[in-house]
């Protein structure tokens, strides 16, 4: 208390002078209608300046709840389209709609794509209902299939293995083709196996071809870039830009054939 009075004492003229202005120019805006208004406008501009700034760092802080909201929404809209699609191309005359897909969203942990084998951990594992089999991918193409789960996370064999092997096909004409990976760049894989007959045009997509329990047909992989004729002459094999930055995966689409097991349970009996 003591300091506080020893300030006022000591910067008393100065403290008056601020009481005089202030009074002065209360005044003053109050007896003129035009300081009036400059003063209100004046005060509204910096108010709102100020509630604009916090705004803005509310809105920051925000963006994450915000971006995991879209992402279910997504997710769900996904699943709803898979779903549509599928009832879509059913020959089967049925007024019931079938529920084939359930997609799953996922946040990826680690991701590698340097290597000859790559791979990406997933935070969904065995205690979601993930299983081995199960496609990944995301809003603009495949990422790759789940090889491997424990009760909490996931892995997943990226298209950027030299193992990996998925059922593509030439959007255009849907001409069948092996995608595969020859461990040189993390842009580029390369669909194999394509028929001479196939019409192959630079810039034309490339998606999955249906032809698996594991992808629905129609998912994004990417564009022709080039392509060669093999040494036997009868089919080509073409290299394709991927849709993916397959260095920067972030969130991804964990896809399940809900007709799998029958369809693997089918495929094994009829192979034995």
């Amino acid at each position: 208390m003591q300091q506080i009075l020893n300030f006022v004492i000591k910067n008393k003229t100065f403290l008056l002078f601020l009481l005089l202005f202030s009074v002065a120019l209360t005044l003053a805006i109050q007896s003129h209608s035009y300081h009036r208004s400059k003063f209100i406008n004046s005060a509204n501009g910096l108010t709102g300046g100020v509630y604009s700034s916090v705004n803005s760092v509310e809105q920051y802080f925000n963006l994450k709840a915000e971006n995991e909201l879209l992402s279910e929404e997504n997710k769900n809209l996904r699943e709803q389209l898979f779903n549509i699609e599928t009832n879509a191309n059913s020959s089967f005359i049925d007024s019931t709609f079938v529920t084939k897909y359930k997609v799953t969203l996922a946040d990826v942990y680690k991701n590698s794509y340097s290597a000859t084998n790559n791979y990406l951990l997933l935070n969904k594992g065995n205690t979601d209902s993930i299983k081995q089999d199960f496609g990944v991918m995301t809003s603009n193409g495949i990422v790759g299939i789940i090889d491997n789960t424990s009760n909490g996370y996931s892995r997943v064999q990226s298209i950027l293995n030299i193992k990996s092997r998925i059922n593509a096909k030439l959007k255009s004409t849907n001409h069948i083709g092996s995608l595969r990976w020859n461990g040189t760049s993390p842009i580029y894989v390369q669909l194999e196996d394509v028929s001479q007959f196939a019409p192959v045009k630079v810039g034309d997509t490339i998606e999955t071809g249906g032809q698996s329990s594991i992808f629905p047909e129609g998912i994004g992989i990417g564009v022709i870039d080039s392509f060669e004729e093999d040494i036997s002459g009868n089919t080509y094999t073409i290299q394709v830009k991927l849709f993916n930055d397959m260095t920067n995966i972030g969130t991804v689409y964990i896809l399940e054939n809900l007709d799998r097991t029958e369809i693997n349970s089918l495929e094994n009996s009829t192979n034995e």
